[in-house]
């Protein structure tokens, strides 16, 4: 089954409006059309604007990089589901690594976002992964395995087709390590299996399984070239429209 090719931009708590608008704007003009499904995920203050941008724009989409468990309420300086899908937005990512490690977001926590944002008709980006000890202690399979049934396996398979997954190797980020395409290929796989286990074969092959360690122009096409690689969950090289739009043309002709 022939899966959605998607190239995610993590832009995190980097750009002003006008930096953001000028950063988007590049991107639009230099994304042809093709059958990857970009999205541009900036700062909640950019939301509107780039929606407006991408409207009928066929493939790029919109999304946050988080949101509060809660659809309303009392929660000074939060941004709901709502709010964010009234913007214009589609996607929202959720469990980032850095989320959960400097927020401290656990499992639990994560499957209320995961409900709320598909109550609000967002389409969630779910990140999974290991930290540097867990890897070497080769408990990785065992983790990844517990945040996706602890955050995810909960949902009916109707409404997990509405996810995508972003593996998250934490272990290669600013560590000096490298996570090799093959080392990429296994964890992906990997949790392609776990789908399957829960939601059968169907349902794990088409799954978009998006891969968030480090990716850049130089290394992109050998990533996705990988069997069990959708694409990328991009971090810093989303910050500069010539890289983000290289990565995007990086997938092998189909």
């Amino acid at each position: 089954m022939k899966r959605q090719r998607i190239v995610a931009g993590n832009w995190k708590m980097n750009l002003d409006f006008n930096e953001g608008r000028d950063l988007a704007i590049g991107i639009i003009r230099s994304i042809g059309s093709s059958d990857v499904l970009t999205i541009l995920c900036p700062p909640f203050i950019h939301l509107h604007y780039i929606s407006v941008l991408t409207n009928g724009i066929a493939n790029i989409e919109v999304g946050a990089q988080n949101c509060h468990s809660a659809r309303n309420g009392a929660f000074t300086g939060e941004v709901s589901a709502a709010m964010i899908k009234s913007t214009g937005a589609s996607y929202v990512i959720l469990g980032h690594s850095e989320r959960r490690e400097f927020f401290d977001e656990d499992d639990a926590l994560l499957a209320e976002k995961v409900n709320i944002a598909l109550a609000s008709g967002l389409h969630p980006i779910f990140c999974c992964g290991e930290k540097l000890e867990v890897r070497e202690a080769g408990t990785h399979e065992h983790l990844v395995r517990t945040q996706l049934e602890n955050g995810l396996f909960h949902l009916d398979s109707d409404v997990f087709a509405k996810i995508v997954i972003a593996y998250e190797p934490v272990w290669a980020i600013g560590t000096g390590k490298t996570a090799s395409p093959a080392q990429a290929q296994e964890m992906h796989k990997f949790i392609r299996s776990l789908i399957a286990e829960r939601y059968g074969q169907e349902i794990a092959d088409s799954t978009a399984i998006l891969y968030g360690g480090s990716c850049k122009p130089d290394n992109a096409a050998e990533i996705f070239s990988q069997p069990d690689v959708d694409g990328g969950l991009i971090g810093g090289a989303s910050l500069k429209a010539a890289d983000f739009v290289a990565i995007v043309d990086s997938f092998p002709q189909s």
